[in-house]
């Protein structure tokens, strides 16, 4: 909408453009910040009403496999679930208000956005209004490849007369392996392990939110230089000309991060379910690969890896052996069955997310 405005006054904004930002003519980096205060300020406000309205509709069920773990979050029972509803739509309002709407990676993000999250909210509601465990995980999954089956195929038509743009970057030396139509498909594994990742990491009161904070900004950085010429070039990253209005996009989802951090900081008033959890994991999906960064992303997201790799670990142990490699997967719940405290579990994902990064952000220089 702003962007739509201000194209209207081009003639002005010639002989502004020498302050403006990047590659974009339109106030990237003033966009990107609004976006993530409008985000902000959206959660914040909607917060209350929507807690008191999904209180009466969708509570949480503590019902897994784990008769010790559902004792050790019996106190969760009952809280408001679905907080992703609020989330999503504040971010979403936030990309029409400041977002570049005439950009494909803009629709492609509003297209993940709402697709992963209305997944999830489907998987939710069966979850919570009848006697079933949510969607079976062949449905979920199947959807899940569906959505990401559209975005990477008009992701990689995009990106065919891009310079590296179909290419995996292996971040030591910058070397390229080309994927060709492959990218489809590996747009597929990225966007689905990225949302079930982010599913997986969101147990505990403020675990996943706080991680994708810092995730989160740091794609905000990483998709600004991307699309900025000069920096790209200086930090010999791949340069994807338009990448820049993900940085809005990115910066929306940290402000609405925040915003639900309020609420959903220990002891939570209201969880995002899978409705919130499966959308933001498939956004910073996106950014990493429009960016081409689907390897830095393994550190930016190391806490949501290293949740996942835990999960797989468990299964294949206790298929292989009978027993538990760790007291209960994720990784999380392996450390709450040890008898830390909640609140001290978070803030050490917390401390290692904000660490990873830095080192994500600070190694591209080093590149």
């Amino acid at each position: 909408m702003l962007v739509w405005l201000l194209n209207r006054f081009a003639p002005l904004l010639d002989q502004m453009e020498i302050h403006t930002s990047g590659d974009s003519r339109v106030f990237l980096t003033a966009r990107t910040a609004l976006a993530s205060v409008t985000a902000f300020l959206l959660a914040i406000a909607c917060g209350p009403l929507a807690i008191r309205w999904l209180k009466k509709r969708f509570r949480e069920r503590i019902e897994s496999g784990s008769p010790r773990l559902n004792e050790l979050q019996a106190g969760k029972n009952a809280t408001p679930t679905m907080g992703g509803l609020f989330v999503v739509g504040a971010i979403c309002i936030a990309i029409l208000l400041w977002g570049d709407l005439s950009s494909r990676y803009v629709q492609l993000a509003l297209v993940v956005a709402v697709g992963f999250a209305a997944l999830g909210a489907i998987d939710d509601w069966i979850k919570l209004s009848t006697s079933r465990n949510g969607l079976s995980i062949r449905q979920k999954l199947l959807v899940q490849i569906a959505l990401s089956l559209v975005v990477g195929f008009f992701l990689y038509r995009e990106h065919l007369t891009k310079p590296h743009g179909l290419e995996l970057i292996w971040p030591i030396g910058n070397r390229g392996i080309w994927l060709g139509s492959g990218f489809i498909f590996w747009c597929v594994l990225v966007l689905v392990g990225g949302s079930n990742a982010v599913n997986l990491t969101d147990g505990l009161d403020g675990l996943a939110t706080g991680c994708m904070v810092f995730a989160g900004s740091a794609f905000v950085a990483l998709t600004y230089l991307a699309g900025h010429s000069v920096l790209a070039g200086y930090l010999s990253i791949p340069y994807v000309p338009g990448c820049g209005e993900l940085s809005i996009v990115l910066g929306a989802m940290v402000g609405a991060m925040l915003g639900f951090l309020w609420f959903n900081c220990y002891p939570a008033q209201v969880f995002m379910g899978d409705t919130g959890a499966l959308a933001i994991g498939a956004l910073l999906a996106l950014a990493a690969l429009a960016t081409r960064q689907e390897m830095l992303l393994v550190i930016v997201g190391g806490i949501f890896v290293v949740e996942t790799v835990s999960v797989i670990l468990q299964v294949c142990w206790y298929r292989l052996t009978g027993g538990r490699l760790i007291a209960c997967s994720p990784l999380h719940n392996h450390f709450l069955f040890k008898g830390q405290h909640e609140f001290k579990i978070v803030v050490r994902f917390w401390i290692g997310s904000a660490l990873l990064a830095i080192m994500a952000v600070a190694s591209l220089k080093i590149r």
